[in-house]
């Protein structure tokens, strides 16, 4: 029972462990239903922040002429940020371009575009 109460002491004694009872120290309950609600909101901004480098990382690879793009989204879904990084420096350099038969976007040094075959 001595171990529970210094637990629950801890949890209520240092903001950074419990931000509701943070929150609460100007004994508003209110105050502390609203920093906790806000705090749920983190994940979901970093879950989109992972699927919009998902989605760029696919795009940017098929524009490039890449044939590992899924290999590339699974790294990027697993690394998150350091996928990324590593993906930016590994890919092939040079200027992307519109199609003129397609309008989607290519490397300008490569004969065919990815997307549609055409010069």
């Amino acid at each position: 029972m001595h171990k529970a109460r210094r637990f629950a002491w801890m949890l209520t004694s240092f903001p950074i462990l419990s931000p509701v009872a943070w929150a609460q120290r100007d004994s508003n309950p209110a105050a502390g239903c609203a920093l906790c609600g806000s705090l749920m909101f983190i994940p979901i901004i970093i879950i989109a922040l992972d699927i919009a480098m998902l989605v760029w990382v696919a795009r940017d690879a098929k524009a490039r002429g890449m044939d590992s793009a899924v290999i590339w989204m699974i790294l990027v879904m697993f690394t998150s940020v350091l996928g990324l990084i590593l993906y930016i420096f590994s890919r092939p350099q040079g200027n992307l371009i519109q199609c003129p038969s397609c309008h989607n976007q290519r490397l300008q040094a490569s004969a065919k575009c990815p997307h549609c075959g055409n010069a």
